[in-house]
């Protein structure tokens, strides 16, 4: 992911919301931290786990105040759709997927066998995490997880990381002394968390081991297993390209609203190069930046991302260059208004979270709740309801 954005980080921590019912104040955090990691010890022999090998594992860890400020910064994601993609999708990193593509095309080809997974997915991930696994992270892992763990924002997600991460290490596949990675402990060339492995880790290139930092074939195996296991629909589509007629209704953009294919092309809808899918296959459209944006229609494939990831300009720029690295046109850019940023997009969230509407954090992202609240007042304001903000928006709250 070019210089020192080789994992975006974000992708396995927040695909773990996804997979835990468990909530933020039923988890034990905070507090002393060596007492903290004692009673997660003592929790962990209870459940099972050998009390020499837990004291060994817990004994070396260490809270890490880097990993704490790498959480709380994410300004990147604050970029709309154009500028993000335009960032990480460069003719180089396109060149260097698509040599990749036919260097391993054995093990893309026995992958799309068995779980159906295209390879321009597989490689946009490969790409964005670590850049084709040449910056996979320099964390120690087994530190930020216990990191986030004892931190109170997210104790749900990284405890059972932990505990993974200490499985692994009683079957000699973790040091928790010298394994690197993301600051949020994702391992490997696709970034995944220890859970992630004890579930999905795959062998594929025969060595008796899975290892995710040093095997393409193991680390592209293993994410598409997780793939499938999040949801994965063998062999369908995930997101292409289309066109609108100008006096489409655009409040039944947003991925909220489902039609067929087939239903969708009665309302004006077309693909922008060749043609729409299945005609039975159940479709949204998105609007990353408004009406005179970009415009793609997202298949059920493209909302298994939001379970790696939960960042929509992330999923989108990841999704789109699958469908490149697979043949797919540079998308049609338009000529979007303006949108807000920074300070005024906060401004804009406090005031619809005034209005009484779930934006989630004030911070300046135009994530899911954003975007619906503000598609729901454009509606009562008599304004094209695609979920841009604008100034014209904003100055009319």
């Amino acid at each position: 992911m070019g210089k020192k954005w080789g994992a975006l980080g974000l992708a396995a921590w927040i695909g773990g919301m996804a997979a835990t019912a468990v909530s933020a104040q039923d988890v034990p955090c905070g507090g002393d931290f060596r007492a903290f990691l004692n009673d997660m010890a003592q929790e962990a022999v209870a459940a099972g786990h050998d009390a020499n090998a837990t004291q060994r594992f817990f004994g070396q860890l260490r809270p890490s105040e880097s990993v704490l400020k790498a959480d709380r910064r994410q300004g990147i994601f604050q970029d709309p759709f154009i500028t993000f993609s335009r960032k990480l999708i460069s003719q180089n990193r396109l060149d260097r997927g698509r040599q990749l593509m036919r260097e391993y095309d054995a093990v893309f080809d026995q992958i799309e066998h068995d779980y159906g997974v295209s390879r321009g997915v597989l490689v946009a991930f490969w790409a964005f995490e670590t850049d084709y696994g040449s910056y996979q992270g320099d964390f120690n892992t087994a530190n930020a997880l216990a990191t986030l763990a004892h931190d109170c924002r997210r104790p749900e997600i990284f405890r059972p990381q932990v505990f993974s991460a200490l499985t692994l290490y009683e079957r000699g596949e973790f040091d928790p002394a010298t394994t690197t990675g993301a600051w949020a402990g994702e391992i490997g060339m696709v970034q995944m968390l220890p859970k992630d492995i004890l579930e999905n880790g795959v062998d594929a290139d025969g060595d008796g081991k899975v290892s995710l930092k040093t095997s393409a074939a193991d680390a592209l195996t293993s994410g598409a297993k997780m793939l499938s296991h999040l949801g994965w629909r063998p062999n369908e589509p995930w997101l292409q390209e289309i066109t609108l007629p100008e006096d489409f209704d655009w409040s039944k953009s947003g991925l909220n609203t489902s039609h067929s294919v087939a239903e969708w092309e009665q309302m004006g809808v077309r693909a922008r190069t060749g043609q729409l899918d299945d005609g039975r296959l159940a479709a949204s459209i998105i609007l990353p930046q408004g009406k005179t944006g970009p415009k793609f229609l997202a298949y059920p494939n493209f909302r298994v991302y939001f379970e790696w990831n939960q960042s929509f300009t992330y999923v989108l720029t990841a999704a789109y260059f699958g469908t490149r690295l697979t043949g797919a046109p540079v998308y049609d850019p338009g000529n979007p208004e303006q949108g807000l940023a920074g300070q005024e997009m906060k401004t804009l969230q406090s005031k619809l979270q005034a209005l009484g509407y779930d934006v989630g954090k004030i911070d300046g992202i135009l994530g899911a709740g954003t975007r619906a609240a503000v598609q729901d007042m454009q509606k009562k304001l008599g304004l094209a309801a695609d979920a841009w903000p604008t100034r014209a928006l904003l100055d009319r709250l």
